[in-house]
C-alpha cells in the first residue's frame, strides 16, 4: 500500500474512533439524563411537603400584609355570598377555566361550590341553566386544589381518582367565605357575564415566578400574620387559605391563554393603563387541623405539594341585573 493509501486508511480509522466517541457521549448522557428524570419525578409523586413548606405562625412576622389605605373615590362595600362549604361533594380533576374541554387535565382534585354542573365540557347554557349550591341563586362556580391530610387514607371514590402522589383524606372546609370587594381607588365596573378567572400558580414550586404566588396561609388566632407557607397554628386554631383574584378588566375578553384579560392592580389600587376595576373576588377557607398534622395541597407531581402552588378559579355566571346590584353595593360602601 503507497503512503496515500495509507493515510486515507488512518484518517477514516480516526474519523470513526471519533464518532464512536461523540455516540458514545451522547448515550451516556442521555442515560444519565433519563435517570435524572426518573428518579425526582417518581420520588416527588409520592413525597410528602418539604420541611421547609411549614412555619410555625408564630414565627411569621405581622403586618407584612397590609391592604393598601383607600382613597377618596374608594368604593368600600363588600358583598358576601353563602355558597356552603362543598357539602354535596362536587369534586373532579377538571379545569374548565385552564384547560376546557380536557377532562381530567388539572392531574389533581378540584373542590367546588356554587354551580354543580361544572366540569371540563360545561358549556356556557348549561352553566346558566344548573343548579347551584349558593343561597342567593348565584350560579357561578367557584373552585380550588383540595388540602388533604396524609395521614388518614383515601377511602371514597373521589378522594383516590387525582393520582400523580395526591392521596389521603380530602378536608371539608369549616368555613368558606366568598366575598367581592371594591377598589381602594375608584369606583367598580360590573363583570361580563361568564368571565372566566383564575388566581395564583400551579406550577410555581419549579417556574420560580415569585409574583405570581397570590395565596396565603394563616391562622384564626393570628389575623395580622401571613405567609406562603402552611402554617403550624396553635391548638384551636383554624387553619385558614386566603385567594385573592384579579380586579383589573380589560374591558373586552371574558377569557385569555395568556390570562391578560385580567390583571392585579398596583400596591395602590391603580389599575394597569387599558384595564377597568371590577369587583374583587375574595375566597377564604379555614380548615380544622390540629396541630402536628401532615398535610399536603394537591398538585402536580413535580411540584411536591409546594404551597407555593395553591390556586383558584371562578366563572361569573350570576345575571346581569345580580352583578349589577353587586357593583352598586360596592360602590355605595355598603355591605351587602
Amino acid at each position: 500500500m503507497g503512503m496515500d493509501g495509507k493515510t486515507r486508511k488512518e484518517r477514516r480509522l480516526l474519523l470513526t474512533l471519533f464518532v464512536c466517541l461523540v455516540l458514545g457521549g451522547v448515550l451516556t448522557a442521555a442515560a444519565l439524563g433519563a435517570s435524572r428524570d426518573t428518579g425526582p419525578h417518581h420520588a416527588a409523586a409520592g413525597a410528602p411537603p418539604a420541611a421547609g413548606d411549614f412555619v410555625d405562625i408564630t414565627d411569621v412576622p405581622p403586618g407584612e400584609h397590609r391592604e393598601p389605605p383607600a382613597g377618596p373615590d374608594a368604593s368600600t362595600g363588600t358583598v358576601t355570598v353563602d355558597c356552603g362549604r362543598n357539602e354535596e361533594a362536587h369534586y373532579n380533576q377538571d379545569n374548565l377555566v385552564v384547560s376546557p374541554g380536557l377532562v381530567g387535565g388539572a392531574h389533581h382534585t378540584h373542590a367546588y361550590v356554587g354551580n354543580l354542573a361544572t366540569r371540563a365540557d360545561s358549556t356556557d347554557p348549561q352553566l346558566a341553566a344548573a343548579p347551584t349550591t349558593c343561597r342567593d341563586g348565584d350560579r357561578s362556580t367557584y373552585y380550588w386544589p383540595v388540602l388533604r391530610r396524609t395521614d388518614r387514607p383515601a377511602t371514597r371514590p373521589h378522594e383516590k381518582a387525582a393520582g400523580h402522589g395526591n392521596t389521603g383524606e380530602i378536608l371539608l372546609p369549616a368555613e368558606v367565605r366568598l366575598e367581592f370587594r371594591g377598589n381602594p381607588a375608584g369606583k367598580v365596573v360590573p363583570m361580563p357575564r361568564f368571565l372566566r378567572a383564575m388566581t395564583g400558580d400551579a406550577v410555581a414550586f419549579t417556574a420560580g415566578r415569585a409574583a405570581d404566588v397570590r395565596a396565603r396561609w394563616g391562622c384564626t388566632g393570628s389575623p395580622d400574620r401571613s405567609t406562603t407557607r402552611y402554617p403550624v397554628c396553635p391548638e384551636g386554631d383554624l387553619l385558614t387559605r386566603t385567594l385573592v383574584f384579579p380586579g383589573c378588566w380589560n374591558g373586552l375578553d371574558t377569557a385569555t391563554e395568556t390570562r391578560t384579560h385580567l390583571l392585579f392592580a398596583a400596591p395602590d389600587g391603580m389599575c394597569p393603563q387599558g384595564t377597568f376595576a371590577v369587583p374583587e373576588l375574595r375566597i377564604s377557607l379555614a380548615y380544622d387541623v390540629p396541630p402536628g398534622t401532615p398535610i399536603a395541597l394537591d398538585s402536580f407531581a413535580e411540584q411536591r405539594h409546594s404551597p407555593l402552588t395553591d390556586h383558584a378559579m371562578f366563572v361569573n355566571v350570576m345575571t346581569d341585573e345580580r352583578m349589577a346590584a353587586v357593583t352598586a353595593c360596592i360602590n355605595e360602601g355598603r355591605r351587602c
